[in-house]
């Protein structure tokens, strides 16, 4: 029933908002398509569950970024494919499997980084714990061809050659007489990363070799306590982890809703499009993603003609470093003075609840939020938009897009979200684990904050000036 009283209240506030935006047609018309049009559930369903993981590197990336910019194009919007980089190697992850074999036999339950090595097809072989002294190794090194090693290091997410080696760490050595592959206890739920550390280095020449797996802690410690009881038992994997010959790009998709009278200043919003491939990226960042492209439709296909141009950035290898937006930032590809605002999405699939603005941002903010302020019930939008002090000016990168815009003194005000129904959303539980897919995101709160982005980007590329900057930092 939500999701109906928060349609009726959008159906209503198109005919109730405030006299100074009552006859702007385009307002009126994004409320409507809002309620009756909503296409931001569907966006993320082509991202999740048509396309799924999207590393760079991937076919899955490149396939998605083709698609951004057909869509793009579709609705009449500019765009510009900017080129972010690229990699030597590229890596696709195929179906992967595994099982104990034993007496009491079992379906394992685990997972590998990307950018690392799959099995030569089903692979058989017994357990080793791993040595801790140099003469443990030398004492089991006559076994460790052909088995599967036990690492008691508790996985983070990253693969195993990211430990350091010393006296007492034997990951070069095991490799090189012939293991299989490590297995690392993981702790629930599944954090699956990527080999950031040497993927650029990758060639043809130099691929990895031995697999790294995370696997299920209850069933890593049954396999533990069975190889130090020497029972017999063996493990068997079959993990279709494939690399491509590159160089593969990676880019910046951005549709431009160009300005009619400042077409050289601009309102910016953006999410990332890349995502692990241990699932399908539907949370992170598909929400965004998904949220930033209804926006956009919803103004198109309104008929909005802003006074300044409106960016619709869709960033690209945000999990590789916020390369992206770094390269948007740094290429100067607008001028830094002509950017009003960047509005980042890049979180829980919440809903857009309100805002903290500096005093001299407040009355614009104020104004332009009217159309929507209190349409979603008990939830109201409260642009009570909230007076915040000002804090210092960053002096390195953040976690995420906004980051390279602050450290340029850019405003990067964004909104809050929240989980104001209670369905008791957990983003530690699915922030780049295997329960990233499209059945965590919540429709009743990306719908109507399509909309919200919509309405506050055209109200900013509105307004007669440029947001003012004056106690935007401290310092």
């Amino acid at each position: 029933m939500k999701v109906f009283r928060l349609l009726f209240c959008l159906a209503v506030i198109s005919a109730c908002i405030t006299p100074g935006f009552a006859q702007d047609k385009v307002i009126r018309e994004v409320l409507e398509k809002g309620r009756t049009d909503n296409r931001t559930m569907e966006h993320a369903d082509y991202l999740a569950n048509r396309i799924g993981g999207r590393i760079v590197g991937s076919g899955a990336l490149e396939e998605a970024e083709r698609w951004v910019e057909s869509q793009f194009r579709s609705w009449g919007l500019e765009v510009m494919v900017q080129e972010a980089g690229e990699i030597n190697v590229g890596f696709e992850r195929g179906p992967w499997s595994g099982r104990m074999l034993s007496e009491d036999g079992m379906v394992l339950h685990f997972g590998t980084p990307s950018y690392t090595a799959g099995t030569k097809g089903p692979q058989k072989g017994h357990v080793v714990i791993e040595p801790h002294s140099k003469r443990e190794f030398d004492r089991i090194k006559g076994r460790l061809k052909g088995a599967w090693v036990l690492v008691d290091e508790v996985s983070t997410g990253w693969p195993i050659d990211w430990r350091e080696q010393s006296d007492t760490l034997f990951y070069n050595e095991m490799a090189e007489a012939g293991v299989l592959g490590f297995i690392q206890k993981a702790d629930l739920h599944m954090t699956l990363l990527y080999d950031r550390k040497h993927c650029y280095e990758l060639t043809p020449d130099n691929l990895p070799t031995v697999c790294d797996i995370k696997l299920d802690p209850e069933q890593f410690d049954i396999i533990h306590r069975k190889a130090e009881e020497k029972r017999d038992f063996l493990l068997e994997f079959d993990i279709r982890n494939h690399f491509r010959v590159g160089p593969v790009k990676y880019n910046n998709v951005i549709g431009i809703l160009r300005g009619k009278k400042h077409p050289d200043e601009y309102v910016l919003l953006g999410a990332h499009l890349d995502a692990y491939d241990c699932a399908t990226g539907a949370v992170d960042d598909g929400n965004g993603t998904a949220v930033t492209m209804e926006a956009a439709r919803l103004l198109a296909s309104s008929g909005a003609k802003p006074d300044r141009s409106i960016m619709f950035c869709i960033w690209t290898a945000e999990e590789f470093g916020l390369y992206g937006s770094k390269t948007f930032v740094e290429n100067k590809t607008v001028p830094y003075d002509k950017i009003s605002n960047y509005f980042n999405r890049d979180g829980g699939p919440t809903l857009t609840t309100s805002i903290t603005v500096p005093q001299a941002m407040y009355d614009d903010f104020v104004k332009i939020c009217k159309p929507i302020m209190n349409y979603v019930e008990d939830a109201p939008f409260t642009v009570e938009v909230r007076q915040g002090e000002p804090g210092p000016r960053p002096e390195k990168a953040g976690g995420s897009d906004h980051a390279y815009f602050a450290l340029n003194g850019i405003p990067t005000i964004s909104f809050r979200e929240s989980d104001p129904y209670g369905f008791g959303f957990d983003y530690r539980e699915i922030w780049h684990t295997e329960k990233d897919r499209y059945d965590k995101l919540i429709p009743e709160y990306m719908k109507p904050s399509a909309v919200i982005n919509a309405v506050v980007a055209y109200g900013l590329a509105n307004l007669d000036h440029l947001l003012s900057r004056e106690g935007l930092y401290s310092n």
